[in-house]
């Protein structure tokens, strides 16, 4: 786990000092060492955080035999050592024992084509100065961040693993995004492909990028979508015990020490079962345990695994306190509540590990989301001919709202209108009201969504909605978060359930494997089941609460709110007047606002950070 910068000359000619400040401003991503390259075509930084061959030789950048390719990597690639075996036997030398050579010889032998051999989490940058030719790419799921941009003076593409390094580059043009609050005040996350900063965009997963003639070539390399087939429930149940067990041994390869992360429910549950760490670790909140915490669960599971485990109580004040530098790791505003308490977990471990597995993705390609079951009900009034229902639907739209009314409406929609995945703040209409009108003109939710579904014309509803998810969410929210909170700390945190072999077999579960009416994830509960107590395998998905809607009724964190709600910088973006009618709202116990609230409170809290104080 790494971090890299680069950028191509046009007017600056093998400027090392400039290098060098951007590679400084990710640090945190790599405190072992840190290393530049530089040519008349193009400099390129790194920053290490050493886990596989921890040695000198492990650097980077790091060259071929022949000294005129160069590669900097952030990641891990799981199945490194078969493949150096092959590259071995066609006649490369290695001087290491890095991952990190294994896709740098993989270049040499197969070009581009080393992508599909790959099984891990990547994002790399590869100089072949042999052809002038820059050649990088994004790992299948979008586990690594991977940003670039030509938004400078003088037409240079910068690229790399965070937008802050950016900002050090003095042809860079630092230039706020109007575009991307609309959706985001929906979604919580970043959901375009251009990113807050106007002209730097994110390599979307599963692509990779050829510059080469002052072009870019963006092409996809991989497809996470869903094959159904109809197979045996408990070959199936077999099948992913096995997979999941080679995941996780892959997942656990380390020069240094590994923990892993540990709530109360099953995904992060069964990672632990199957690795066995020394130490566990996890975070709840301070006088709301009995809603918001999940450190006893972890405790009780960790006993019975013989593992140690560490957790930590937090504050209101603490999270309150760490909000900005939270947001300032991020690159870009993300109001998931959970983004806090996954920093303070990070910081955790990092104190005792370097390495930690966790459960993200398994939601995902499982199918483990309450979104995604239908109730009896539903499924009854389903059986309706839709247009029937949809012309019913339309009626309802014009009565009161009510459980009915809201019940009817939905169950005329088809997927693609009622689902926009599994985060769902501000109503569009509401988000349109609090907008100034400048800040209106960003896309819409459905023009995101379509494009996404329209990927999937021929699935069923389970089907589209999960692969929304991966295409989505997963990247936009889960791993974004993921990946910043715990290189935030210099910590390396890995996903076994993110595996392409597990995808691969999850892709084709029947749709009555993954969700029915009584849970969801059933193939998966059941594979857990052999290893874990029947209370963890069949516990309910909690996600990460966080006691937001609570600290708002508070007097000191409603002034604190208060005070940037009506600040002279609001005004530019929101509607205060209407902002202030929510926290009051809220405040007072009439609405339950605390989502708008929060997700216009992170965006600022953001925004002061990168274009206020810096």
């Amino acid at each position: 786990m790494c971090g890299f910068v680069g950028y191509t000359h046009v007017e600056l000619n093998n400027d090392v000092e400039i290098i060098r400040k951007m590679t400084d401003a990710i640090s945190h991503r790599g405190p072992d060492s840190d290393g530049i390259y530089s040519d008349e075509n193009l400099s390129l930084g790194f920053r290490r955080l050493s886990i596989i061959d921890l040695t000198e030789v492990g650097k980077q950048p790091m060259f071929n035999e022949n000294e005129d390719i160069v590669l900097v990597f952030n990641g891990e690639v799981y199945n490194y050592q078969s493949i150096r075996e092959e590259l071995i036997a066609k006649g490369h030398i290695f001087h290491s024992h890095t991952d990190s050579e294994v896709i740098l010889h993989g270049y040499e032998e197969y070009g581009v084509d080393i992508l599909n051999r790959l099984r891990g989490m990547f994002a790399f940058s590869i100089w072949d100065m042999r052809l002038k030719k820059l050649f990088i790419a994004r790992d299948y799921f979008g586990i690594k961040p991977l940003y670039y941009t030509r938004n400078t003076t003088d037409g240079s593409l910068i690229f790399g693993s965070e937008i802050k390094s950016f900002l050090e580059h003095p042809k860079f043009i630092k230039v706020l995004n109007k575009n991307a609050l609309r959706p985001y005040l929906t979604f919580q996350y970043s959901s375009m492909d251009e990113t807050f900063f106007e002209g730097v965009f994110k390599l979307k997963p599963a692509h990779y990028m050829i510059y080469e003639n002052n072009t870019i070539d963006i092409v996809p390399y991989w497809h996470n979508t869903f094959n159904i087939v109809e197979g045996d429930l408990k070959q199936n149940i077999e099948q992913i015990k096995q997979i999941m067990k080679e995941s996780v041994e892959y997942h656990k390869i380390s020069d240094v020490k590994v923990g892993s992360f540990l709530s109360g429910g099953i995904d992060s549950s069964y990672i632990t079962a199957l690795l066995k760490p020394n130490k566990t670790f996890s975070v709840g909140f301070e006088e709301y345990e009995a809603m918001f915490n999940e450190t006893k669960l972890a405790g009780e599971l960790s006993d019975l695994l013989g593992i140690e485990n560490h957790k930590q109580i937090l504050t209101a004040d603490e999270c309150f306190d760490a909000l900005p530098v939270i947001q300032y790791h991020m690159d870009e505003p993300q109001s998931n509540p959970s983004s806090v308490p996954l920093y303070f977990l990070a910081k955790l471990a990092s104190e005792h590990v370097t390495v930690v597995l966790s459960g993200e993705g398994a939601d995902e390609i499982f199918g483990g989301y309450p979104w995604y079951q239908n109730s009896p009900a539903i499924d009854a009034y389903e059986k309706i001919p839709f247009g029937i229902r949809k012309g019913l639907s339309k009626l309802a739209k014009g009565l009161p709202k009510n459980k009915l009314t809201n019940f009817v409406v939905k169950g005329g929609l088809p997927v693609e209108e009622k689902f926009i995945g599994e985060a769902k703040v501000f109503d569009e209409k509401d988000a349109m009201a609090v907008l100034k009108p400048d800040y209106r003109k960003g896309p819409s939710v459905r023009s995101i969504t379509q494009k996404v579904y329209d990927q999937v014309k021929d699935k069923d509803d389970l089907t589209k909605m999960q692969y929304l998810d991966l295409h989505l969410w997963l990247p936009g929210d889960i791993l974004l978060k993921a990946d910043k909170m715990s290189m935030a700390h210099s910590i390396e945190l890995r996903v076994p359930f993110l595996d392409r072999k597990v995808m691969e077999f999850a892709s084709k579960l029947p749709s009555n494997q993954r969700v029915n009416h009584e849970n969801t994830k059933i193939a998966l509960r059941m594979a857990a089941n052999e290893i874990l107590p029947e209370a963890w395998a069949k516990r309910p998905k909690l996600g990460f609460p966080v006691p937001i809607k609570y600290w708002m009724k508070e007097e000191k964190y409603y002034n604190i709110i208060k005070s940037e709600f009506e600040s002279p910088e609001t005004a530019e973006f929101f509607d205060q007047s209407l902002l202030m009618q929510y926290l009051d709202a809220h405040y007072g116990g009439t609405k339950n606002y605390a989502r708008y609230i929060w997700t216009v409170y992170v965006f600022l809290v953001w925004h002061r950070q990168f274009f206020i104080e810096r």
